[in-house]
């Protein structure tokens, strides 16, 4: 079995696997709960979290707390269990949230100008890896076992290049496979030498510091994917989604598009498009992940 490379046994909220920054409310108060996904440093997400949710309160009128989960399918079982409300997910982990409990998709990010993104695999510049059969013994991090850009499509590379059958058989090329926990990490173990590559969004390296973004580079790039989103478990009232939905919009304006960095850094939000994900749906049942 691919191993975790964090060591990080973080963050636990009742049933979500998670940690709260809200001030504890009465029962009879209506709370908007968020979970994020940890494709940066808990660390600094939690840093995010505490400055944005004030904001987001009285943009909708009722508290609002967030948590980052351990990964995509603790934010899943958060929605489904009603620990959360809304999440910050990637294409893959909202299309199996959506077969799974009904998730509806929100918002959509909008990164570079452009709504959709891809996955790469990276290495070290002075690994002598440039190839991706170089890999065959190799080690390699990937994010996270359900997400899109940090593992499925990179991956796919690799069954692409006739270099392995299906992700079942990924253990069978590489020397070890890892699952680091998100996109920092995975490419952190990367630029340490911890592991030869890492398979990330193709922003993912702006993560680094700028000494390690000079020494690492890239040598294969998947197919585009439809860039994340934000989805609302299905019980969610309505007029509770549409004033979350509406205030997230408000984040385009010129005035407070400084708050986006609070976000993962998007240049701004647009209303998802459920049919824009349909390749993902596609990917995923060609790998048996939905029926």
């Amino acid at each position: 079995m691919p191993v975790h490379l964090t060591r990080r046994t973080i963050l636990t909220l009742v049933g979500a696997g998670a940690v709260s920054l809200a001030t504890p409310l009465a029962a009879q108060d209506v709370t908007l709960r968020l979970a994020f996904i940890p494709q940066e440093n808990p660390d600094k997400l939690l840093g995010d979290i505490e400055a944005i949710t004030g904001w987001l309160a009285e943009e909708i009128g009722v508290p609002v707390e967030g948590f980052v989960t351990i990964d995509h399918a603790a934010a899943v079982e958060a929605l489904r269990n009603g620990d959360a409300d809304i999440s910050f997910m990637g294409a893959l982990p909202f299309v199996l949230a959506e077969a799974e409990i009904g998730a509806v998709p929100l918002l959509s990010e909008v990164y570079r100008d452009a709504p959709s993104y891809t996955g790469r695999i990276f290495v070290r510049r002075d690994s002598g890896i440039g190839a991706l059969a170089d890999l065959r013994g190799r080690d390699i991090a990937f994010a996270d076992p359900i997400s899109e850009s940090g593992y499925l499509y990179p991956l796919a590379e690799f069954v692409e290049a006739g270099l392995i059958e299906d992700p079942g058989q990924a253990e069978a090329f590489f020397g070890r496979v890892f699952f680091a926990g998100g996109y920092q990490q995975a490419m952190q173990a990367m630029a340490e030498g911890l592991v030869d590559a890492a398979g990330a969004s193709q922003y993912a390296d702006l993560l680094l510091t700028p000494q390690q973004q000079a020494e690492v580079t890239w040598i294969a790039e998947s197919a585009p994917i439809p860039s994340h989103l934000v989805i609302a478990r299905p019980g969610l009232d309505a007029a509770l989604r549409d004033r979350f939905v509406d205030a997230m919009l408000r984040l385009n304006a010129p005035e407070h598009r400084n708050k986006l960095r609070y976000f993962y850094g998007p240049d701004g939000y647009v209303r998802a498009d459920g049919a824009a994900y349909d390749g993902v749906r596609d990917m995923a049942r060609q790998y048996g992940l939905l029926r």
